[in-house]
């Protein structure tokens, strides 16, 4: 999967998207996103239905966009799958906080990823939330391609 390859694509069960979003986070930041002994399929699935926490990532344009969000990170948001992957990711954070959340995603492309991150973001409703402790990383491939960044958001309070 190449760089633009994502455009139009749903990505909420693809294996091969999966595995880019998993191996990267196993070889940045050294632990693994999902359970082990399970297949690349039911792991896929399992991430986008089930997971206990939500997972976003993000393309590589000018204004990237979210090319995937998993059901805790639909909820945290409340955007369905077509509105939060037609969403440029910029527009999750309010424009006060937008500027903070840019020099942030600037850190995780020099470094890679950052583990503790913390920012305040929007709902569709106009809700407000802190996210606590999140995880972001480069969306890397074997190849050392970047197609993005992803985000693990393992909590949310409302503000």
């Amino acid at each position: 999967m190449h760089r633009d390859q994502t455009a139009g694509i749903d990505l909420r069960n693809d294996v091969d998207f999966f595995h880019l979003l998993s191996r990267s986070y196993q070889r940045l930041v050294g632990r693994s996103l999902v359970p082990q002994g399970v297949t690349r399929q039911q792991a896929a699935q399992w991430l986008y239905e089930d997971a206990p926490f939500a997972i976003l990532a993000h393309n590589t344009s000018n204004d990237p966009k979210f090319i995937y969000g998993n059901k805790a990170a639909q909820k945290f948001f409340e955007y369905d799958w077509d509105e939060l992957t037609a969403l440029p990711s910029r527009l999750s954070a309010e424009m006060p906080e937008r500027d903070a959340r840019h020099q942030f995603l600037q850190q995780v492309k020099r470094d890679g990823y950052v583990i503790g991150y913390s920012g305040i973001r929007i709902a569709k409703s106009g809700r407000r939330f802190r996210i606590e402790n999140a995880t972001v990383w480069q969306l890397m491939d074997d190849e050392g391609v970047v197609h993005g960044q992803a985000a693990m958001l393992p909590q949310a309070t409302d503000l």
